[in-house]
């Protein structure tokens, strides 16, 4: 499964003071509805103590106009470069005690971590995400800017062998683009006793070679041995435990469990296939204007020869009317 965000969270480099996170609950908190319970609930089991403070509109016009600058720019070293081959994902599946399985799962992609990030977290993204089925509901709890939490229930796909069906997946959302992390966690307990994981996406240096001997540890690092030449691709990491509200006995768990496995290799593949489309595009253009540029240069160099037989055109003629005035 996938869930969503807001393409539209960006970083903060903010040089304010985060204070710790605080919450203090009123002597009535009993009568708050069950929802907000289990997101606070949610808050306290992510263990993030830090806050921002609010930020204003045009703070995040700004940021958001810094991150896409930034992408934009490692996006055109894979338009010049979009040689890239796709290498199948390490899927590791463990069963912990009393769970169903939990997932480790670690794929490098051929695209910038905030191009990555924004395919995942889109709220568009059935477009990308063909086990998507619909999105029944989607609401923004609270928005710091880089990090949002986002309450979401959607009906995903799944496949396994000749069988397939459809079920409801409500979870909350902690999406934080700083660190480009998303975790996620089962709201409403059913048919899932436990339904929770996390997406990672951190920077690969594709063209790290280029800085050898050195071996860059940071982006800036890399950015400055490659000249800004240098292509950032993604390693794209996800953790998911599931377990069910009851533990079927075999086979039936090996069953739900090949569903799970499944499901997921489902995701990453459509996430490949739309990287792959992004660089196809960034390769179209580059041909393109490559083509364009040729075919001016073609003109140029006709031109020029044109001039060099106009010239000798010029010249010839000269000399014969030249040698018939000395013949007069």
């Amino acid at each position: 499964m996938i869930v969503m965000g807001d393409p539209k969270s960006c970083c903060s480099n903010r040089g304010e003071a985060r204070k710790p996170f605080d919450l203090k609950f009123p002597v009535g908190f009993a009568q708050i509805p069950q929802r907000l319970q289990n997101f606070f609930k949610f808050k306290n089991s992510l263990k993030d103590e830090r806050e921002v403070a609010p930020i204003s509109p045009k703070e995040k016009e700004l940021c958001a106009s810094s991150v896409e600058a930034k992408l934009e720019k490692q996006l055109n070293c894979w338009t010049e470069n979009p040689t890239w081959v796709d290498q199948p994902p390490e899927l590791k599946v463990t069963v912990p005690k009393d769970s169903l399985c939990n997932l480790h799962l670690k794929l490098k992609v051929g695209l910038p971590p905030d191009a990555i990030y924004n395919i995942v977290i889109n709220p568009e993204n059935k477009r990308v995400f063909k086990n998507i089925k619909e999105v029944i509901s989607r609401r923004v709890l609270v928005d710091e800017g880089p990090r949002q939490l986002v309450e979401v229930e959607q009906a995903a796909i799944w496949r396994f062998l000749w069988w397939s069906g459809t079920i409801s997946v409500h979870v909350l959302v902690d999406q934080n683009r700083e660190d480009h992390t998303l975790k996620f966690k089962q709201l409403r307990t059913g048919f899932m006793e436990k339904f929770e994981g996390c997406w990672k996406v951190e920077p690969l240096f594709v063209d790290e070679q280029l800085c050898h001997p050195f071996k860059p540890k940071t982006l800036d690092e890399y950015n400055s041995c490659t000249g800004g030449k240098g292509r950032v691709g993604s390693i794209l990491s996800l953790e998911q435990l599931v377990q069910p509200a009851i533990l079927p006995p075999p086979p039936l768990s090996w069953y739900l469990r090949g569903i799970t496995a499944r499901t997921t290799e489902m995701l990453i593949s459509d996430l490949v296939a739309e990287a792959a489309r992004i660089r196809g595009n960034a390769s179209a253009a580059n041909s393109s204007q490559k083509s364009e540029t040729s075919e001016n240069t073609s003109n140029g160099n006709t031109l020029q020869a044109f001039d060099v037989k106009e010239r000798w055109r010029h010249r010839r003629n000269a000399r014969r009317r030249n040698n018939r005035e000395l013949s007069r």
